[in-house]
């Protein structure tokens, strides 16, 4: 019986007893109240200060600086960036004694204090000096903008944990030359800024894409920050007026070409496959395509259709193909038809049952 009554508890919620607990006294049944309201409390416990024409003076311009948000309760633009603000105000919550975050309802309580600003739109974001002087703030409003201003600013270092490296080259103008000019290489160049919202939304996209591409030793992607002032030469060079600008620097063509496909990592994926003669797919791993030769397999076609003795003849086809075609895959279409003809008995069944583990692995994987 109490087997079947845990089973139905667990698997059937509806058939769940209800739970009394009369041993709770009227004192503990309060204390549990309380605990439940201070939990709560705690949970909504916000690092932002929440200023007033009564304690604005309080706060600002005596000898500590920090980041103020005019807002309106309505506004949509404040409602986004609220979450955004909170993260701002918890990633320096550890050096409260050399920065404040805060904020001020300028068109209610605070609206004497938006004039005094001279706040016309909302959100406005102002800096406020140890001193009281202020100045506006006219960079993004994400978290990694807004901590690095405050940490620049205030001379704190936020809480951020650092993002991990990114699996492509960083490029400037020091390094620039080396790595996509070289004449063995095929080159991907993003040209982007850190507060640019589209640079941010391809990020994921881009990185997945340098990842599978990392076994391809001649087919680079690599990224220079366009918003750097020591990189402003290589932005004049290439016309970068905009973010992204991405240029594609082939072995052949080291003047380079503007990328103007997609940016998801589909589009990235096949214009690379096409330029740089790859067969990546997406997500990692290799296509169905990859190792194999259009001309050599109209030749291996040929070969295994033609009768015994006229074999021989194919297989000197493929050596003079070999001369425009040095790649290990084409020597290996080439040795295998050359051993089925001169070589030892049964020679394709044992490469076949030799590969055979091999293709099962990666067909398995991929």
């Amino acid at each position: 019986m109490t087997n079947q009554l845990t089973w139905r508890y667990f698997l059937w919620p509806t058939a769940r007893p209800k739970l009394h607990f009369p041993f709770l006294s009227p004192i503990m049944k309060a204390f549990f109240a309380l605990f439940a309201t201070a939990f709560v409390a705690g949970v909504r416990a916000s690092n932002v200060l929440e200023l007033n024409p009564g304690n604005f003076d309080d706060v600002v311009g005596v000898g500590k600086p920090g980041l103020v948000e005019f807002f309106a309760p309505w506004c949509g633009h404040c409602k986004n960036l609220a979450p955004v603000y909170e993260q701002v105000a918890d990633a320096f919550s550890h050096v409260k004694d050399k920065v404040y975050v805060a904020k001020v309802d300028a068109d209610g309580e605070g609206k004497p204090l938006g004039q005094k600003y001279g706040v016309t739109g909302f959100p406005t974001l102002k800096w406020f000096n140890a001193d009281g002087t202020e100045e506006a703030y006219s960079g993004g409003r994400d978290l990694d903008s807004l901590a690095a201003f405050i940490s620049e600013k205030a001379g704190v270092k936020s809480s951020i944990k650092p993002p991990p490296p990114p699996s492509y080259p960083i490029l400037d103008i020091s390094t620039f030359d080396e790595v996509a000019m070289d004449p063995t290489k095929n080159v991907l160049v993003a040209f982007t800024a850190p507060w640019c919202g589209h640079c941010k939304n391809m990020k994921p996209a881009y990185e997945k894409v340098a990842t599978t591409f990392l076994p391809e030793s001649d087919c680079i992607i690599a990224n220079v920050d366009g918003d750097d002032k020591k990189n402003s030469d290589l932005t004049k060079r290439y016309e970068v007026t905009s973010f992204p600008t991405i240029k594609f620097f082939s072995k052949d063509n080291k003047e380079g070409i503007s990328y103007e496909g997609g940016r998801s990592e589909v589009d990235f994926v096949n214009f690379l496959n096409e330029k740089c003669g790859t067969h990546r797919a997406v997500g990692g791993g290799l296509t169905d395509k990859a190792g194999r030769l259009p001309d050599f397999d109209a030749l291996a076609s040929k070969f295994f259709a033609a009768a015994e003795d006229a074999k021989k003849a194919v297989v000197e086809e493929a050596k003079a193909l070999l001369a425009s075609n040095t790649s290990e895959s084409a020597q290996y279409y080439f040795r295998v038809m050359e051993k089925q003809v001169s070589g030892p008995a049964g020679y394709l069944e044992k490469e076949l049952n030799r590969w055979a583990p091999f293709l099962y692995f990666f067909a398995f994987i991929f």
